[in-house]
């Protein structure tokens, strides 16, 4: 039976996120074909929680634990860390140097993935829509408001270059609103991106690939009356999360194919879902921008995977089963 480790925590804004993530994988795993543990890492605190309660040091030498004389080395980590270090490829490192396998894409793909910037720029020499975009760093010498504004028109959203879960993120509608909403996202990450607004269907679409298959989820329509999918949206219930969306067959398609293409594109692994803005063209057709893509999705009984999972009638078990085994 193998040893799997469920890696939750981390150090950012969304450590008690990523801990309910990790007892919604617990409990989508089949315990009869694996020995699961939650691992939850703070900074140099990792331990392990036993079903008695007790809260066992990791060995960070070989990742492995002891409790009552028996060690345990863990086979295969499934990462659900939201934000540093598991999303942005500093724990994939760890782990690549010590021959441990895990759920999630390799250290270039998470570190381009977790810096939006970044990942916007590189998709779009592969012709992905991406919203044009302003980087910001600490400490340099910045765009004055007005010619950010000049530039990407209002409204516009300021983000944390390196963050999830809607911390730090502003939609500004005015120019005297840029300056708290810029740092707000300093406070969260030391660059920013200042996004032209786009108005339209916001959409998220899961997908996974193995040796053997190819599965691209139901798309969800995600519909809040705040204005945008913050925090409260995700967290709080403050949104209607519609599975399958409420959009047409040829849409749904494209939104498919072009998620499975962009998985290709750089060579993802485990289960990603990407997230979509689909806004008009000029002669009235539909146009997919794409507005990021979470290596690490939440993972919550009430999450989009775990939706989408439902509405294609797939056992989430055996999606589970099927990432962990095509590693071995």
């Amino acid at each position: 039976m193998r040893s799997i480790a469920i890696v939750c925590g981390g150090d950012s804004s969304e450590h008690d996120v990523s801990l309910r993530s990790a007892e919604g994988l617990n409990s989508f795993f089949d315990h009869s074909q694996y020995d699961i543990h939650i691992v939850d890492m703070r900074g140099l605190d990792w331990h392990v929680q036993l079903d008695d309660g007790r809260r066992i040091p990791v060995d960070r030498n070989d990742f492995s634990f002891t409790a009552d004389g028996r060690k345990t080395r863990f086979d295969y980590a499934y990462i659900t860390i939201h934000g540093t270090p598991g999303e942005n490829g500093l724990l994939q490192g760890y782990f690549d140097l010590l021959g441990i396998p895990y759920s999630t894409s390799s250290v270039l793909v998470e570190a381009m993935t977790f810096d939006k910037y970044v990942l916007n720029n590189y998709l779009r020499a592969f012709g992905v829509n991406v919203a044009d975009s302003l980087l910001l760093r600490r400490g340099e010498v910045c765009p004055s408001d007005e010619e950010i504004v000049s530039r990407l028109g209002l409204p516009c959203f300021v983000k944390p270059a390196c963050d999830g879960s809607s911390f730090g993120v502003s939609k500004v509608k005015a120019v005297d609103e840029m300056a708290p909403a810029l740092e707000k996202a300093f406070a969260e990450s030391p660059e920013v991106m200042v996004e032209r607004f786009m108005d339209g269907t916001e959409v998220t679409v899961g997908c996974y690939k193995t040796k053997t298959k190819s599965v691209v989820f139901p798309v969800t329509e995600v519909v809040t009356s705040n204005e945008f999918f913050d925090y409260d949206a995700k967290y709080n219930g403050q949104v209607d999360e519609i599975t399958p969306a409420r959009i047409s067959p040829e849409l749904t398609r494209a939104l498919q194919q072009e998620t499975s293409r962009i998985y290709d594109i750089l060579h993802c692994n485990g289960i990603v879902r990407i997230d979509y803005i689909v806004t008009k063209n000029a002669d009235g057709t539909d146009k997919i921008n794409m507005l990021e893509i979470n290596t690490t999705p939440g993972m919550t009984a009430t999450s989009f995977i775990p939706q989408q999972v439902r509405a294609a009638d797939l056992d989430i078990a055996q999606v589970l089963s099927d990432i962990v085994e095509n590693q071995f």
